[in-house]
């Protein structure tokens, strides 16, 4: 499985990315927003951080916006990715832009239908949010399960990004069922290697190499 840090941070994707752990970034508005730049400015700087996927998302609600905004944030860097919401629209809108080879993550997706939908209209990614389907009472990692086993089934190209990811119980079911990413929050990150039987373990050593020399 594939990590993918979704954070627009570039400290926070030089810092985990000399780790060899990040296959590519997500970013989304509210993330971007946070970072106090200009949208092309950030995605940009990611890009040339990261050789993997770098999503961007589009902000119009209507077709012909995202064609036209996918078509300029598509000329930034050969790895962007753009970011469309599970619509109408936004079906249509990747559909088009399949058709031009502009790679595709759909976006806000929460159930095997809605992923089937994404694959047939030509979408590179599709992204079912397990986090946001957890608070609903809908258990997130089975959407993604059954969506990977659809994929199977019928031969769809399209890659699964496991998103709203919260818990490192969440990456490891993600893993466990075949999800082909998980979009990761750098917060959560760091958790992924950390143990308190590690730390235990390396405090204990520390001590005993530290008795065994004053001998």
């Amino acid at each position: 499985m594939k990590f993918f840090l979704d954070t627009a941070n570039i400290d926070e994707i030089k810092r985990i990315n000399v780790l060899g752990l990040v296959d590519g970034v997500t970013t989304n508005p509210t993330i971007i927003s946070r970072e106090g730049k200009d949208f092309e400015t950030v995605i940009k700087e990611i890009a040339q951080l990261v050789h993997g996927p770098v999503s961007a998302e589009v902000v119009s609600l209507d077709t012909e916006g995202m064609v036209d905004e996918a078509r300029k944030i598509s000329k930034w860097a050969d790895n962007i990715v753009v970011k469309i919401p599970l619509t109408e629209a936004g079906l249509a809108a990747v559909h088009i832009l399949s058709k031009e080879n502009i790679k595709t993550n759909v976006t806000l997706i929460f159930s095997v239908a809605q992923g089937l939908m994404a694959a047939k209209a030509g979408a590179t990614f599709v992204s079912p949010f397990v986090g946001r389907l957890d608070d609903t009472g809908t258990d997130g990692v089975k959407v993604v399960a059954d969506l990977k086993k659809v994929f199977r089934e019928y031969g769809y190209k399209s890659e699964i990004i496991a998103a709203s990811v919260r818990t490192i119980g969440h990456v490891e079911a993600v893993a466990a069922v075949g999800s082909d990413i998980a979009t990761i929050p750098g917060s959560l990150f760091s958790k992924l290697w950390t143990h308190p039987l590690t730390t235990n373990g390396i405090t204990q050593f520390m001590k005993d190499w530290e008795n065994f020399k004053s001998k």
